[in-house]
């Protein structure tokens, strides 16, 4: 039917139709837009090497490379020169380590920043990271508050403060971020003490630097918590980096498990975040690339 064939009824009916399309687009769009869609983000993909031991670190940048990430992330700077030469970035620098008196080992987990004992240590061992790290082109390093053993959490978080106080005008000057990382308590690292997102958010306000953020680890936070979402969408400017893992078991983040991840990609999206985010589960399959391909897969949301 074309225009000149139309009744009077007919054409006004159509028109109001057209006129009453457009106005729900714009209401659309206004909605989005209010919902942060105008600034809808869009995650790059990352894989933490340690989930993949067995498979050398060249042969696993070119398999990480085929399949469309863009990062190898938590190693060390012997490891730099190895992701640079296949065109990846290293999204999350791993910790440094560092022997105290009696043969304790400072950095890893139970061991971090919230004992004054273990800051003078910890500062000559996170300068140089921090320095070779900038010189590479990768600009976060990841950090632990440590376990409680005793220790009261706003005791634990004033230590942490102070500590970080430190490495804030190191870490200003070299446009590098020290990232905390949030750990369940409850089944792989009993007696951690940033443990939930509301103490890390809080040590975050204590520094008052945009150069100390938290990685939000989905599975630790699911275990520890749940509410992923809404914790996203609430306190999102404090995570610079995001990790995945199928609840439960740390497994592949398919229909196995429990965590609906393209709505939990979808609502990291919103808050407009275009950073990494870095598959950190534990393949249980054979074909452990698959499963990796599989996981990207499945938090590539449009």
């Amino acid at each position: 039917m074309t225009p000149s064939t139309l009744s009077r009824r007919q054409f006004s009916t159509l028109a109001s139709v057209s006129a009453l399309t457009g106005l729900l687009r714009s209401q659309l769009a206004a909605a989005d837009k209010a919902a942060g869609g105008a600034g809808m983000g869009k995650v790059k993909h990352s894989v933490c090497k340690w989930c993949y031991k067995q498979i050398p670190l060249e042969d696993f940048c070119a398999a990480a490379k085929d399949i469309g990430l863009q990062s190898v992330e938590l190693l060390n700077p012997e490891d730099f020169a190895t992701v640079k030469k296949h065109g990846l970035h290293c999204a999350m620098v791993s910790y440094p380590t560092i022997e105290a008196p009696g043969g304790v080992k400072l950095g890893p987990i139970p061991k971090g920043w919230n004992r004054t004992e273990h800051h003078d240590l910890l500062v000559q061992a996170y300068e140089p990271l921090l320095k070779t790290s900038a010189e590479a082109g990768f600009t976060q390093v990841i950090c632990f508050s440590g376990n409680r053993d005793g220790m009261d959490d706003t005791q634990g978080l004033e230590n942490c403060a102070q500590g970080f106080a430190r490495l804030m005008p190191l870490c200003e000057k070299l446009g590098v971020t020290l990232v905390m990382e949030l750990l369940n308590s409850k089944v792989n690292h009993p007696g951690y003490m940033c443990d939930h997102s509301a103490w890390g958010v809080s040590l975050c306000k204590k520094i008052g630097s945009p150069h100390f953020k938290l990685l939000y680890d989905i599975y630790h936070m699911q275990i520890m918590e749940g509410d992923v979402i809404d914790t996203i969408r609430r306190d999102h400017e404090y995570f610079a980096h995001y990790h995945t893992g199928g609840v439960p078991g740390r497994a592949e983040i398919d229909e196995t498990q429990e965590l609906n991840y393209p709505a939990i990609i979808k609502a990291i999206q919103e808050t407009g975040y275009t950073g990494y985010l870095g598959q950190e589960f534990i393949p249980k399959r054979p074909d452990k690339l698959a499963s990796l391909k599989q996981g990207v897969q499945i938090c590539t949301v449009a």
